[in-house]
This record gives C-alpha cells, sequence and structure tokens, in this order.
C-alpha cells in the first residue's frame, strides 16, 4: 500500500464540498507541501475485486481547480459497477503551475491506482481515462506513451473518453504559450503522438467549439483511424466548448454520458445496463 494512502476529508470550496460529500478521498501524492486528492466515488455492492475504474481529469487549461467537474459522471459510472475517480492535479491559479507539472501529476494518479488496486477492488487492467479540454490532454499523454517508456507506470490504460480536447499544443495549434518552451509544446502535442497499436479513443466536440476548434479533432480522428486505430468522433452541431456539463444542458450531457457508457461497455470495461441484460 502507498504510504501517502490516507483518508481525508474533502476539501475546496463549499460547492465542491457538497458535491464531493460521497466520494471517499485519499491524497495520492504531494508536491511542494501540496496534497493532491483522489475523489473515489464506489459502486453500492461492497467487497467485490477486479472492477473497472473511469479516471476523470477536469478542465479548465491547467489554471482553474474544476474537480467537482465530473461528479454527475461518477455517480453515473459507479451506478454502472465502476469505480469512479475524480482526480485534482495541480494548476496555475492555485499552485503556480502550468502543462508539465499537471502531466507529472496525471502519471502519478495513474501509478497510484495500480498501486491500491487490492484496496480500492479494482483490476489495473481495466483502466478507462477521460477528461476535457486541458483533462483531455491530461488523459491523452497516459493513453497515448509508449509501454514502458515511464517505467514508473506498468501499463497504458485500455480507453480514453475525451470532451472538447486539446489535441494540438504546437505553435500552430492552441495554449503552445502555456509551456517552459515551443519543443516542449511539441513533443507533447497528442497530435505528434500518433502512432499504431493505441487504445480506442471516443471524442465528443462541439462543431461551433471556439476555444479547442473542431477542425483539430477531426485533423486528430484522421490521423488515428490511418494508424490503424479505433477512435470515434461525435459531433454536436451548434454546440460550443462547455456543451457537455450537467449545469450547461441537461440533454448534452445525458446523450454524452450514453455515448460514453455505450463505448465502455463495447470494451468490455463495464456490464450491460440490467434493461439490456435480458
Amino acid at each position: 500500500m502507498s504510504q501517502i494512502l490516507q483518508k481525508v476529508a474533502p476539501i475546496g470550496e463549499s460547492r465542491d464540498k457538497e458535491l464531493l460529500k460521497s466520494a471517499s478521498s485519499y491524497v495520492y501524492a504531494s508536491r511542494h507541501g501540496a496534497e493532491l486528492l483522489a475523489h473515489v466515488f464506489f459502486p453500492e455492492t461492497t467487497g467485490e475485486t477486479g472492477r473497472s475504474v473511469v479516471a476523470f481529469f477536469h478542465g479548465g487549461f491547467w489554471d482553474t481547480p474544476m474537480v467537482s467537474q465530473f461528479v454527475p459522471h461518477c455517480h453515473h459510472f459507479a451506478s454502472r459497477g465502476a469505480v469512479a475517480v475524480s482526480f485534482e492535479y495541480r494548476v496555475s491559479s492555485k499552485n503556480g503551475t502550468g502543462p508539465v507539472e499537471a502531466v507529472e501529476d496525471a502519471k502519478a494518479a495513474l501509478l497510484w491506482l495500480h498501486e491500491n488496486a487490492d484496496l480500492l477492488g479494482i483490476d489495473a487492467e481495466k483502466i478507462a481515462v477521460a477528461g476535457a479540454a486541458g483533462g483531455a490532454f491530461l488523459a491523452l499523454q497516459l493513453a497515448m506513451q509508449k509501454h514502458g517508456k515511464d517505467t514508473a507506470i506498468p501499463q497504458i490504460p485500455k480507453a480514453a473518453i475525451l470532451f472538447s480536447a486539446v489535441v494540438n499544443t504546437t505553435p500552430k495549434g492552441q495554449l503552445s504559450e502555456r509551456f517552459p518552451d515551443k519543443k516542449v509544446a511539441k513533443a507533447l502535442s497528442p497530435n505528434r503522438l500518433v502512432r499504431r497499436k493505441l487504445p480506442p479513443i471516443l471524442l465528443m466536440h462541439g462543431k461551433s467549439d471556439r476555444v479547442t476548434p473542431f477542425e483539430e479533432v477531426a485533423t486528430f480522428r484522421r490521423r488515428m483511424k490511418w494508424r490503424g486505430n479505433r477512435c470515434k468522433l461525435l459531433e454536436f452541431n451548434g454546440a460550443e466548448h462547455s456543451f457537455f456539463n450537467f449545469n450547461v444542458s441537461h440533454t448534452n450531457f445525458e446523450m454524452t454520458i450514453g455515448a460514453a457508457d455505450h463505448f465502455l461497455l463495447e470494451q468490455g470495461l463495464i456490464p450491460p445496463a440490467p434493461e439490456e441484460s435480458h
């Protein structure tokens, strides 16, 4: 068991505290005195092992803490028998950090899941990662890394679900100025990391997104398909950057979470819903 694994009370603003009150929160990493929390939502059934995991990384472009963003999604997937986790990570407004530090935290989060699989009752070979915007960028860093390149992480996730994803951080794309230099921004840009034998990816994106342009994810999908990878893009006409959030559009929330549910079912990471099992 990780030495830093210790149960703590959820922290954050009053709204976050209220939304996270049903989660079990653990310190998964400590960075320069800052404790980073994993907010874990367990299925109602207890004592089970070998469950799948859906690990969420919030949006905010590595600037704003938004850990409660995916709480509705966590509740849904916990109700479907998976262990769902909303991970905090360092952000500039709170920690004075950028995307490189956020990537380090995402890798630590994935390693924490592996190290504590028995405690959490999970199968470390059944991890799906998910995220929005900058959090989707973090999920892609985990899903697209070469096996064995980062020896601290045993294996890459089995699937990725991405909302309004940042896929091009080269100088011709978005947010390259947030990186230490253009070389680092280019090296970490997901559209430069495409190769064969990547895990299945589901992209959900608004066609009117002016923050992370739809054309970028469409190009990313073509590159993924050309390399023989499974990559599905669901486009939402007239939808803008935050279209999928529960507090923005209940209709789009239901549509996107339904698509994510079906995607994980296809990958064998969650069972059929009760009404589908007959």
